[in-house]
């Protein structure tokens, strides 16, 4: 488990990297979810909460991570990507993968959400999408929504493109042995 949430980290970290669109004041739109969703559904809450832990601190340290205080750290790195770790809930599940991308995605639009509107309101602009801004919380829910909605997009895309030939993979059928696939199966139809 260790090694593979060490590579599957390591993929959304180069996947970080390569920005179709970045806003100025952080957020982008990358493929960087998919993979801890792929780790999350195969291992479970416990491990999947590490695994996006580990993201998160590492999207801060090596990918220009911006904060204008701490609670900014927390909030936009590890708050935000620790709560992808919420795909776990689907572990083993026939739809996990796309279940656990649509809450793993809203609960770190959640927090961005809020964290956008208190922490970043003092930077909301006077206009925003051709749109004049008089609430930080629409603002927010604007910024944040714009990329966040675009990236759940891909990953639900990408993964099912992925489903069919790694279906085996994708729900951890390969993680048990033949006593333990017959009950995986049932609670995978669920």
């Amino acid at each position: 488990m260790l090694c593979e949430g060490a590579l599957f980290v390591a993929m959304a970290q180069v996947l970080g990297f390569l920005k179709l669109w970045e806003f100025p004041w952080g957020g982008s739109v990358t493929l960087s979810m998919l993979p801890v969703f792929i780790f999350s559904v195969r291992w479970g809450c416990r491990n999947a909460f590490l695994a996006s832990f580990a993201f998160g601190l590492l999207q801060f340290l090596f990918d220009g991570g911006f904060a204008l205080t701490w609670q900014s750290m927390i909030g936009d790195y590890i708050l935000a990507f620790g709560v992808l770790g919420l795909a776990g809930l689907f572990q083993g599940k026939r739809w996990g993968i796309f279940a656990g991308a649509v809450v793993g995605s809203t609960a770190r639009f959640v927090v961005h959400y809020v964290v956008g509107a208190t922490i970043w309101a003092a930077y909301m602009p006077d206009e925003f999408f051709g749109m004049t801004m008089t609430s930080p919380w629409t603002y927010s829910f604007l910024y944040n929504g714009s990329y966040m909605l675009i990236d759940l997009v891909l990953c639900l895309v990408a993964a099912g493109l992925m489903y069919r030939p790694l279906y085996r993979f994708l729900i951890g059928l390969d993680l048990v042995g033949a006593e333990g696939r017959a009950s995986v199966t049932k609670r995978g139809k669920s």
